[in-house]
């Protein structure tokens, strides 16, 4: 598995989102995915499967410390005590020791950044969590949080997929050597119909998603399409296997008025 590195962090470039699976599937889902040889899995407190998460990478049969695991904070838990307490809860639920990585899950004006920030380096510092980042910041939000917190932050998960530019996010993480982590990377299914996608798969045998998927791990991203259907599981890993051109890429940039970065 192809890994993008940022501020000590190794994050496999394609992973699992599991928003809004629930129950046996999202367990039976993690499972079957780890089998078919996802090594990364995402989930946050407010899907309220981190529990099902779990079981699958129990039932799975794959080694922990093979696995790199996402989870994250919601905003009603961003004062120092509720975030340390929320952590645990995590973890418990997770049946884990520690998350590789734990994440703020969107900006929260009503708490002081640096106070949250202190909680969340606490976090790390006593083994909870491997690695610490944010998720939904913008540029300003990003250098202001890596100015006020005591430890490196690995990543900012952010929305991004063809039709989204994001370039200006993209070289903020750059500047700070974090790894941006795409979340609906094939923008909620739209790309599957998307007919530029469409052909420039067809020269490669490949679908307009895997091309989608492709594209943003040419750009040094980490992406976690999320999905309940198994065949679409081996689908979304199946895009180590080709390149696409300069040319494909630019085309791809340019359908959202994306820039090159």
């Amino acid at each position: 598995m192809n890994l993008v590195e940022g501020n000590g962090a190794r994050i496999p470039a394609i992973g699992l989102g599991t928003w809004e699976l629930r129950g046996r599937t999202c367990a039976r889902i993690v499972e079957q995915a780890l089998r078919l040889g996802y090594r990364h899995l995402d989930t946050a407190q407010i899907y309220d499967n981190e529990r099902e998460v779990g079981e699958g990478l129990r039932a799975s049969g794959v080694k922990r410390d093979d696995v790199f695991i996402t989870t994250k904070v919601w905003t009603t838990h961003f004062w120092p005590n509720d975030l340390e307490r929320s952590a645990k809860e995590s973890l418990v639920k997770l049946r884990l020791t520690e998350v590789d990585l734990l994440l703020l899950h969107w900006p929260n004006p009503q708490v002081p950044l640096a106070e949250t920030l202190g909680a969340l380096a606490k976090v790390k510092q006593a083994g909870l969590a491997r690695h610490i980042g944010v998720s939904n910041f913008g540029v300003a939000l990003i250098e202001e949080a890596v100015a006020a917190c005591p430890e490196p932050l690995a990543c900012d998960q952010v929305e991004y997929h063809p039709y989204r530019d994001q370039s200006s996010v993209i070289e903020a993480c750059a500047r700070q050597e974090m790894v941006f982590v795409a979340y609906s990377p094939i923008a909620k299914g739209r790309v599957k119909n998307d007919r530029a996608l469409a052909r420039i798969g067809d020269r490669y045998r490949k679908t307009a998603a895997q091309v989608c998927l492709r594209w943003l791990v040419q750009q040094n991203v980490s992406a976690i399409p999320r999905t309940s259907k198994l065949e679409r599981l081996q689908e979304n890993i199946n895009i180590f296997d080709f390149e696409l051109s300069d040319e494909d890429m630019q085309e791809i940039f340019a359908m959202g008025g994306a820039r090159e970065h």
